[in-house]
């Protein structure tokens, strides 16, 4: 009898030792300092630059080199895991409320536990992301500053890409209904070095090459309204491999924009249409041309509808079949998960200090008035 009384009922929990709450105490201090000294420096631009151009960004190029070969995203795996991961943590937390005692103290502990891993992922997305924002923009580096257009500039640009979207569209693969059909390989291995012929003119988009990754759930992507993203915590541009093809090869350009630290949605959208227009793979060059011409027909429809309504005759049926195309794709998924997901995405740009939002896709044609007329 005496060798059993020792023995403590195992449904006890165990009070948290000394080393625990050290433990816990580093793990919500570090996050908490990293994020307070964010709000303290994010208004001084020198340090900002600083930053980006001595710790962040050589830890991304380093990290995306260690995982360039792999053919599969890690950012896909990490979202999974976490995605996963989280519903463990979820089921295991209401299996402890239910099964055993002292239910306040380890719902407590749990919400500690979940509020660590929240803040750790926050404040890492912010050095490794959040800070490029605050940083010298892609104008300033570049020395090209966006300004507003007039209606007459609007409509002539959009008839000069037009024009180039029409003579480029017979230059590449094409389906039985005139679809733009160049295989998801073949866009992925053409990427490598399409960035060589802007970098003489803008030498500030300079930076090691690395392979886009396709994404495995894209039609999930899909149904968000994405079409790529930047993992800043694999280094990885990801793309959606599920949506009309005609516009992947501009897609590629612009998520690679954000790989070389172009942050601004407005400016990566102008860089990748300048980079595929520089380029000499014809499905780039003509992918570029039909997002150009899109951002700057839907600036000029609010602009001004009847210039507007004259521009459509300059596509020939090639571009108005990948346009049809890829209208009827996205319609499909005009669903409330869809609105909401944009408006969360929409209040992140915004937080990070993007006034646009959203929008800003769009205001990449204040760029591309100013790199043609000015």
């Amino acid at each position: 009898m005496p060798l059993l009384s020792p023995l403590k009922n195992l449904d006890t929990p165990a009070r948290p030792s000394r080393r625990y709450w050290l433990v816990q105490g580093i793990a919500l201090a570090l996050p908490l300092a990293l994020l307070a000294l964010f709000r303290l420096f994010r208004g001084n631009q020198p340090v900002m630059d600083w930053f980006l151009l001595h710790v962040t960004s050589p830890f991304k190029w380093c990290l995306s080199w260690v995982l360039d070969p792999l053919p599969f995203s890690m950012a896909e795996v990490c979202w999974a895991a976490a995605i996963l991961g989280g519903l463990a943590f979820a089921i295991r937390t209401i299996w402890l409320l239910v099964r055993r005692e002292d239910k306040l103290r380890r719902l407590g502990r749990r919400a500690l536990a979940l509020l660590t891993a929240v803040l750790l992922a926050d404040a890492g997305y912010t050095a490794l992301w959040g800070a490029n924002y605050y940083g010298s923009t892609f104008s300033q580096k570049s020395g090209l500053t966006a300004r507003g257009a007039t209606a007459e500039e609007l409509y002539q640009l959009t008839l000069s890409f037009a024009a180039a979207a029409s003579e480029w569209a017979g230059t590449v693969e094409r389906d039985e209904n005139g679809v733009f059909c160049v295989s998801v390989d073949d866009l992925f291995d053409r990427s490598a070095g399409i960035y060589s012929g802007i970098l003489e003119e803008f030498p500030c988009l300079a930076g090691p090459e690395r392979t886009p990754k396709p994404m495995a759930f894209s039609r999930l992507m899909s149904y968000l309204g994405f079409t790529g993203f930047f993992f800043p915590f694999t280094g990885e541009a990801n793309l959606n491999v599920d949506a009309p093809r005609a516009f992947l090869p501009s897609t590629i350009a612009h998520e690679l924009a954000h790989q070389r630290g172009v942050a601004a949605e407005q400016e990566a959208n102008f860089v990748a249409v300048l980079t595929g227009l520089r380029s000499d793979d014809p499905a780039y060059r003509y992918s570029s041309a039909l997002m150009g011409y899109v951002h700057l027909s839907n600036a000029l429809y609010t602009a001004n509808y009847e210039l507007w309504s004259q521009t459509g005759g300059y596509l020939n049926e090639q571009v108005r079949a990948d346009l049809a195309d890829n209208r009827a794709y996205w319609q499909q998924f005009e669903t409330p998960v869809e609105k909401a997901a944009g408006k969360v995405y929409d209040n992140f740009l915004q937080n990070y200090g993007q006034e646009l939002g959203m929008r800003s896709y769009g205001a990449c044609v204040d760029l591309l008035v100013a790199y043609y007329f000015d």
